[in-house]
């Protein structure tokens, strides 16, 4: 039996993989830092192995996965969070017996930060929106008088954590890039806010997902979102998969203008949640495995309910929109839904207690406390 490693074992999109792969016939261990993340619960998981933080252990964090996969005789190991980059240079500078489903890391560097993203798509003849980078104070002083234009964001970030949109120029004086933490400022696009979720090989797209996120965790992540098509979007992506030559999971925040124009806002080379809507197991792991081309086979929402009564109700309660809301939860499919597998959909709240203690301890919010151990801020690691 064919034996696969899927880390970041917290995400809903790793508990999606293992539920896949297992019903495809393959023995499926997964692994992460947490204690108790929802995807080691699965029937699905064979075993969970519980590993040091990467961005605070990262040689522990090697080791252990080095250890972890001669052990179990693993053939291939699927990054499904930010642990990507941890994973990226271990197999840079290791020769390891596995294939990690990614591209080498000074790709995985590339496309994460948000201003050579912009530079590379740009190259490959795709239209993009003006993005400039702040490696000083005076860079921020060169596009202040433009700041009511501009979105600004880290390079390094996630969840859109620490942006600022469209901010007075005063608000600039919060910020300080430098070279170790740099910024960029983009042009705001107005227009459809489109997500995309790809599985690629050698630069040929073999599956993807367009959709819309209705409801989000904060700023960040969908947590109630539908599928979408448009055919420009899908150039988009299948032109960059090629350009680059990708191999592995790949997603982007795209934005529709009114004249149909898909303009690229950010890259995240890992899963995202366009994910579930792939839910034939055969199918998908031969997209994985032997380069057949998958479409999506769901067609209605999907949703995390206990994160929608978390974030999307509160959202609904300050918007005056509670009928929307109650619709939305009618509307949708819960995700951690599978036939045969009921404990992931218990197990998530003793996955929430432990991120809300993680969030106390260190008086951050739950959408920070649920990554702040994988995150990857770029080659020198600064502390955004």
């Amino acid at each position: 039996m064919r034996t696969v490693l899927i880390t970041g074992a917290r995400a809903p999109v790793a508990l999606h993989l293992a539920r896949l792969l297992d019903g495809a016939g393959l023995k499926v261990i997964l692994a992460d830092s947490p204690a108790c993340p929802i995807a080691a619960a699965s029937a699905a998981c064979a075993s969970y192995h519980r590993l040091p933080p990467p961005r605070f252990a990262p040689q522990a964090y090697s080791q252990a996965v080095a250890d972890l996969v001669r052990t179990e005789a693993v053939e291939l190991v699927i990054p499904t969070c930010e642990e990507v980059f941890y994973l990226g240079a271990l197999w840079r500078d290791r020769a390891m017996p596995a294939r990690l489903l990614a591209p080498d890391m000074e790709l995985l560097t590339r496309v994460h930060d948000k201003h050579a993203f912009i530079g590379l798509a740009q190259g490959f003849g795709l239209a993009v929106p003006e993005t400039t980078l702040l490696r000083s104070d005076d860079d921020i002083e060169a596009v202040r008088g433009r700041s009511r234009e501009l979105v600004f964001k880290p390079v390094w970030s996630r969840f859109a954590s620490h942006v600022l949109l469209r901010p007075p120029p005063s608000a600039l004086d919060a910020i300080s890039p430098s070279a170790a933490v740099p910024w960029v400022a983009q042009r705001f696009v107005v227009g459809e806010e489109i997500s995309a979720y790809a599985l690629a090989h050698d630069g040929k797209l073999k599956a993807l997902a367009l959709y819309r996120s209705r409801y989000r965790a904060g700023k960040g992540a969908g947590i109630w979102f539908e599928q979408v098509d448009d055919a420009a979007a899908r150039h988009f992506v299948e032109t960059f998969v090629a350009g680059t030559g990708w191999t592995g999971q790949i997603s982007f925040d795209l934005m529709r203008e009114s004249d149909g124009t898909v303009l690229p806002l950010e890259c995240n080379p890992r899963a995202v949640s366009g994910l579930h809507f792939f839910r034939d197991p055969e199918a998908f792991t031969a997209a994985l495995f032997e380069g057949a081309g998958v479409r999506p086979d769901v067609g209605r929402p999907q949703t995390v309910r206990l994160a929608m009564w978390v974030y999307g109700l509160p959202s609904a309660l300050r918007s005056g929109q509670i009928g929307s809301f109650r619709q939305a939860m009618r509307d949708a499919d819960e995700l951690l839904d599978w036939p045969n597998d009921p404990a992931p959909k218990r197990a998530q709240w003793r996955a929430l207690a432990e991120i809300a203690s993680k969030a106390l301890r260190q008086r951050i919010s739950l959408q920070a406390a649920s990554t702040r151990d994988i995150e990857w801020n770029g080659p020198l690691q600064s502390s955004i």
